[in-house]
């Protein structure tokens, strides 16, 4: 058996195995996320060792017959698919630009309040740097304007939230003048690292107008996370207020009708007698 392929296949199961292990911690919150990347790079190293040292395997097992092709085949398998994702990532980091917080409004951005003891400090506040850079790479993220009350569309975007599984920090429906917020954490597909999200939804004439900002909580580049996120809810907001029902009016009080005078009756008439 060769020993390259032997290692190329332990190589990978490792890696596999210490992925699955940086997704739990983060998931679970059981450590921080710094040593969870640290673990996750890790895994990495030992991935692209499964597929160098498998490379190696095919030529010594060409050259000397020995057996062990299987394992190689599956080191190589593996530790491609390991690096599959983070190679994606890689893509996009190269074609998109390096932010980490998206907002539908750039001039007055929604701010962090129950999230901001969450965050590091200095990133409740959009960095103004950052305008210039959403607007080149994401044109079409600009506020949703709705011909909904403030009511109707501030009950929508609550409902998706709670339909996502995001977790609702804080939440203040529209009274008056006042706008309505709602604040969520929402997390990445793989590795659920944590994203604020706030969402504020204000009056417009006779409409509404929702603004979404959504912000990376670690990192300094999110490979167009936030971005997706933000389109992907503001689709999904117009569509559930389109298709919502119109508010009802509340019925009027009932009036109580005076009562109608009853009928006087006749005297009955006495039977004549002969």
């Amino acid at each position: 058996m060769s020993r390259l392929a032997i290692w190329s296949w332990r190589f990978a199961l490792f890696a596999l195995t210490v992925v699955l292990l940086s997704i739990v911690v983060v998931r679970t919150g059981l450590l921080e996320v710094l040593p969870a990347l640290a673990t996750f790079g890790a895994a990495l190293v030992f991935a692209v060792l499964a597929v160098l040292t498998a490379f190696f395997a095919f030529v010594v097992i060409w050259r000397q017959g020995l057996p062990g092709l299987g394992r190689a085949v599956g080191g190589l398998f593996l530790g491609l698919l390991l690096l599959a994702y983070p190679g994606y990532l890689a893509v996009r980091a190269y074609k998109l630009p390096v932010i980490n917080d998206i907002t539908t409004d750039t001039a007055h951005p929604p701010s962090f309040g129950a999230l901001a003891k969450s965050r590091r400090p200095g990133t409740n506040s959009y960095p103004a740097k950052f305008a210039g850079l959403q607007e080149q790479a994401y044109p079409d993220i600009a506020p949703l304007e709705l011909d909904a009350s403030t009511r109707v569309a501030y009950n929508e975007t609550l409902k998706l939230i709670e339909k996502r599984k995001w977790q609702v920090v804080d939440e203040m429906p529209p009274i008056g003048n006042r706008d309505g917020t709602i604040e969520a954490v929402a997390r990445t597909t793989i590795m659920g690292f944590p994203d604020d999200v706030v969402i504020r939804v204000s009056a417009d004439g006779a409409g509404s107008r929702v603004d979404v900002r959504s912000a990376a909580r670690y990192g300094i580049d999110d490979f167009g996370t936030n971005a997706r996120r933000v389109m992907a809810l503001l689709n999904d907001i117009e569509n559930a207020v389109s298709s919502a029902r119109p508010e009802t009016p509340a019925p009027l009080p009932e009036t109580t009708a005076p009562p109608k005078p009853k009928p006087k009756r006749k005297p009955a008439r006495k039977p004549k007698t002969r």
